[in-house]
């Protein structure tokens, strides 16, 4: 099989298992997305809008629902009357740690009978990857 071919294959194994931990966590995978970007912090509409790669308004459903469940809250950003930041509550923090962990104990368990060497080589090559696709002018 080729490199592209192999990551095909296992993107699908991971976005299935992204799909059952969400599923186990009452999100829908979006809504999972969603929590993991906040977990870092406070985003802007218009910058989550250009992450999940939709217009601001296809966003709003989404952060509705979201507020709605009392994971995110919106705010205004001090300065700026028309910009709006949104925010894990407390519940969404706690919401997108259980995810998180559980995402990475099933991840975990894909790579569990690998040798630790070639873990280790798997890691750092991902790692590499990543570096360069988000240092680096998409090549698509």
């Amino acid at each position: 099989m080729d490199t592209g071919t192999g990551l095909i294959q296992l993107m699908t194994l991971v976005q299935g298992i992204y799909a059952t931990v969400s599923e186990r966590h009452e999100l829908t995978p979006v809504q999972a997305k969603l929590l993991c970007v906040l977990i870092g912090g406070p985003r802007g509409m218009a910058e989550l809008a250009q992450l999940f790669g939709v217009e601001k308004a296809a966003l709003t459903g989404l952060v509705d629902r979201t507020e709605k469940r009392g994971l995110a809250v919106r705010s205004a950003v001090p300065g700026d009357r028309r910009a709006v930041r949104v925010t894990l509550t407390e519940a969404g923090r706690q919401a997108a740690s259980a995810f998180h962990a559980d995402m990475g104990e099933a991840l975990g368990r894909l790579t569990e009978p690998i040798p630790a060497g070639d873990r280790e080589q798997f890691r750092s090559t991902v790692e590499g990857i990543i570096t360069r696709c988000r240092t680096s002018p998409s090549s698509e």
